[in-house]
């Protein structure tokens, strides 16, 4: 019989704009396998180097409501006209398929998941410094100053849901958060609920043997 595959686990990971959780969670997903950053849907226009299916599934606004409809989505929002949503079969589908599942969502979809998903890993990344959050937007150089304060204000808000969250991870340094990322996925794949499953052959054959010199 072949062994059981454990279900993967879901995590959430919410930042506010300029945290580096987008870089962060790319070099998680290269430094672990069997873990997959879920691709939103989104009614926002399609920009220049960015590729349907990769960056986002791109859509209309009325295939994406009709979506809503149906139940399709695991949370979906609305975000200055445009809307975004998560795909509740992809994920489902991902994680009954053995693999981890990472959300890279805002705090209001985060508490749309935990209320469908409660046995979800939530982890809120925090920038180390307001001014050093500033620096990082304006170094994008894409927006004006009152873009940036609006972000900036945006970023306040967001960042007192902090303790909604199971994890809390501050970029300060890169590496060291990333180190943190990697340690909050590996515990979570040593619980027993999962090891039950994914070492089931391995259980099996210990415990029957200790049993027989028992």
């Amino acid at each position: 019989m072949t062994p059981a595959t454990a279900r993967g686990t879901l995590f959430i990971v919410s930042a506010p704009s300029g945290a580096g959780k987008t870089s962060l969670v790319a070099a998680l997903v290269n430094a672990l396998p069997d873990v997959r950053i879920s691709v939103s849907h989104t009614t926002r226009p399609i920009r220049p180097g960015e590729q349907d299916g990769v960056n986002y599934h791109f859509t209309d606004r009325d295939t994406f409501l009709e979506k809503v409809g149906e139940g399709r989505f695991l949370e979906h929002a609305e975000v200055f006209g445009n809307l975004y949503g998560t795909s509740a079969d992809w994920v489902n589908a991902t994680l009954n398929g053995g693999e981890d599942v990472i959300l890279e969502i805002d705090w209001q979809g985060a508490e749309q998941v935990r209320h469908l998903m409660p046995d979800a890993a939530s982890i809120f990344i925090l920038p180390p410094s307001l001014p050093e959050l500033e620096s990082r937007l304006r170094g994008r150089g894409q927006d004006g100053d009152d873009v940036i304060a609006r972000r900036l204000a945006g970023a306040q808000a967001e960042m007192a849901h902090y303790g909604e969250f199971d994890y809390l991870v501050v970029n300060d340094d890169f590496d060291h958060a990333l180190a943190d990322l990697t340690a909050i996925l590996r515990s979570h794949r040593l619980r027993i609920s999962a090891q039950q499953r994914a070492q089931a052959a391995r259980l099996g054959e210990l415990l029957s043997k200790a049993d027989a010199n028992g």
